[in-house]
């Protein structure tokens, strides 16, 4: 089995050179996500300040394909952050690609085996539209679930609009909209998000409480992407709108 802190460099490497590497599942088939999650944590040690949270594997449906009963998550580095009205530089990512997100933003910690989605909206400062740029270190955007995890779940970028109070607000039914240079590729709802977005992060809290772990005041968690992600490139322009929470756009170069 490779080595942990190795493959944490390469993964490391991979991204600051902007070259991809060849999946770790493909020269040890039995890497884990337990392993996965170990290598993940030596990412995020060198990647202060953490901003928060991010969810993948969200959808019930994509769950039963890759064969998890649960989603994953990952981190996001407080330098990872795009400016509203900054243009996402792709030159300095290897194969980016952008999906809409609801986004928490948190008014107290949550903590504990049995936080609920809605001790999550209760404890929400406000909810918010954002984009995710992914980015895969690996060679054709190909892994296994291992695979990504140990890389983060290929996070990259992201982009948080302003955020709106919670109350009132079912965001399971707040419908979705990507655009790709004013063209409509994709829709959906927010309970694409294991069903509501909130027991995503209510599910992030109570996983990360395994591991002694906890949200706290502050940090923003991306529920889970809404529909695919698509590719973008210099001179493209992304759209995220959501009912109730707003639009957002991302021009890249």
């Amino acid at each position: 089995m490779i080595g942990i802190s190795e493959l944490a460099g390469r993964l490391g490497e991979a991204a600051a050179n902007r070259t991809a590497i060849t999946q770790p599942s493909v020269e040890h088939p039995d890497f884990d996500l337990a392993t996965a999650y170990r290598v993940q944590r030596i990412l995020r040690s060198t990647s202060v300040p953490l901003a928060g949270w991010k969810l993948g594997v969200t959808s019930r449906a994509k769950q039963a394909q890759v064969g998890l009963a649960d989603p994953v998550y990952g981190f996001l580095a407080g330098a990872a952050a795009v400016d509203l009205g900054e243009r996402l530089d792709t030159s300095r990512l290897i194969q980016p690609r952008c999906e809409p997100e609801i986004v928490f933003t948190l008014g107290r910690d949550l903590a504990g085996p049995h936080v609920t989605a809605a001790e999550v909206i209760a404890a929400s400062s406000g909810v918010a539209v954002g984009i995710e740029v992914l980015d895969s270190r690996y060679a054709d955007y190909r892994f296994t679930m291992a695979d990504v995890v140990a890389d983060n779940t290929s996070a990259a970028r992201y982009v948080v609009g302003t955020p709106v109070s919670p109350a009132g607000i079912d965001l399971r039914l707040a419908g979705v909209v990507l655009e790709k240079n004013g063209t409509v590729v994709a829709t959906a709802s927010g309970a694409a998000a294991l069903g509501h977005p909130a027991a995503a992060v209510a599910w992030l809290a109570r996983q990360l409480a395994v591991d002694g772990e906890s949200l706290r005041a502050g940090q923003i968690v991306l529920s889970g992407g809404l529909t695919a992600a698509v590719p973008v490139g210099p001179g493209d322009v992304v759209t995220v709108s959501i009912d109730w929470l707003g639009s957002l756009e991302l021009g890249c170069c």
